[in-house]
Parts: structure tokens; sequence; C-alpha cells
């Protein structure tokens, strides 16, 4: 297969293609003008309802979304302070732990 060949098959394709696509557009535009244009107006006007409750739905759940990603950010502080203060009570712990045995080390031992 040459090269002019594949290129006159794709054109062929297109041109197919094209053909399909106006006889659809036709069909369409011929059923817009057997229409009338107060019900054409009345489906654009339940479409453009439609489109603002989505709209309004779509408000609300960016709302719950910016609510939820504050409180995960409070959340995430509050888990950096606990975790900070475990840090601290197990470095308390340590200290006492090396200074019981300190202490144990340190009392004389009774003989009886």
């Amino acid at each position: 297969m040459t090269y002019s060949l594949a290129a006159n098959v794709l054109t062929m394709l297109f041109c197919t293609v094209v053909i399909v696509q106006s006889m659809r557009m036709m069909r369409a535009l011929n059923a817009l003008k057997r229409n009338d244009l107060a019900q054409v107006v009345s489906t654009l006007d339940q479409a453009t309802v439609q489109a603002r409750l989505v709209l309004s739905e779509l408000k609300g759940t960016l709302t719950q979304y910016a609510r939820g990603t504050h409180d995960a950010a409070r959340a995430k502080a509050v888990a950096d302070e606990l975790r900070m203060m475990i840090e601290i009570a197990d470095s308390t712990a340590e200290r006492l732990v090396e200074s019981a045995a300190a202490a144990r080390r340190a009392e004389p031992v009774d003989r009886y």
C-alpha cells in the first residue's frame, strides 16, 4: 500500500464521517423547525432550573468539604499536641525509672 493510496483511503473515511454528521445535524435542525419555539424555550428553562439545582447541591457539597478540611486540620493539630505530650510523659517515666533504680542501689541492705 503506497502512501498516496493510504492518504486517499483516510480522506474517504473523513469525508464519510463528515457526511454522516451533516445528515444528523440536518435532522436535528429540521426537528427544531417542526417544534414550536415555546416548547424549545420551556425545555431550555427546565434545563436551566435543573442546572441551578445541581449547582446548589455542588455548593453544599463544597461547603461540607471545606468544613471537613477544617476539622481535619484541627484534628491534625490535636494529634501533634498529643504526640508531644506522650513524648514528654515517656521521658518523665524514663527519668522516674532511672531515679528509682538509683535509689535502690543507694539503699543499704539490712541483714538480720
